[in-house]
């Protein structure tokens, strides 16, 4: 695909710093203050607290292990190396976050709003990001390790060099994405959507692991039990 038929992205202005919202500096006691309504929020089904909004907030670092964030507001919010383990982030808006090395693994973010979202070197091993919007999400060196990524939409992302290592792909739409020198052994994208698509050539002609390697027919993946050597059809 050459670079004027590669999709362009409609979050990449978002890659330059200048060009985003300013960042809000909270304290650890804001933090911990809006962190207590929503869950109260939460907890209430919504009559008492209030949603927290990390909106453009710097949370560099900050630990949320295992808290109830559904719905939480971080979207352009600078979470860099943010420890998110096991949290729970459905629905979560994170559109256009920097989650730079930040630690996901087993968090729940199935429906979360990604897209945009800075995920490279990020670890989500485990995690279940099903149905989530991850369009034009940049991944690259990202960890997916046996991560559910059933039904989402990572249209436009950018995966160079990912780890989706037993990764759960299916109906996923992948149409546009890069996955140069990713590692699929043993992902199942059984109906997954591609379209144009940017793989590496071993993809296309050896087999993966264990004997397997994935086929193309028209604009659907399939796993196949045993080794078939098929490149893609024109």
């Amino acid at each position: 695909m050459t670079e004027p038929d590669r999709p362009q992205s409609p979050f990449a202005g978002m890659a330059d710093l200048a060009a985003r919202a300013p960042v809000r500096l909270l304290s650890p006691d804001e933090v911990d203050h809006m962190l207590v309504e929503h869950r109260l929020y939460l907890e209430t089904e919504y009559h008492q607290g209030h949603r927290a909004n990390f909106s453009s907030a710097d949370l560099t670092g900050r630990d949320f292990p295992g808290l109830n964030l559904r719905g939480i507001k971080m979207d352009l919010a600078v979470l860099r190396g943010a420890n998110f383990s096991r949290a729970h982030l459905q629905r979560a808006n994170l559109i256009g976050a920097i989650l730079q090395e930040a630690r996901l693994n087993h968090a729940d973010l199935s429906g979360a709003r990604l897209s945009g979202a800075n995920l490279v070197s990020a670890s989500l091993e485990n995690a279940c990001l099903a149905k989530a919007d991850m369009e034009f999400a940049l991944m690259t060196n990202v960890v997916l390790r046996d991560a559910c990524l059933s039904e989402v939409d990572m249209s436009g992302a950018q995966l160079d060099a990912a780890v989706l290592t037993g990764t759960d792909l299916r109906k996923a739409n992948l149409r546009g994405a890069g996955f140069r020198d990713a590692l699929l052994d043993e992902a199942d994208l059984r109906d997954a959507r591609l379209g144009a698509r940017s793989w590496s050539a071993p993809l296309c002609v050896a087999p993966i692991c264990a004997g397997r390697i994935y086929a193309w027919q028209s604009s659907t993946v399939r796993i196949c039990p045993m080794p078939i050597w098929m490149a893609p059809k024109a």
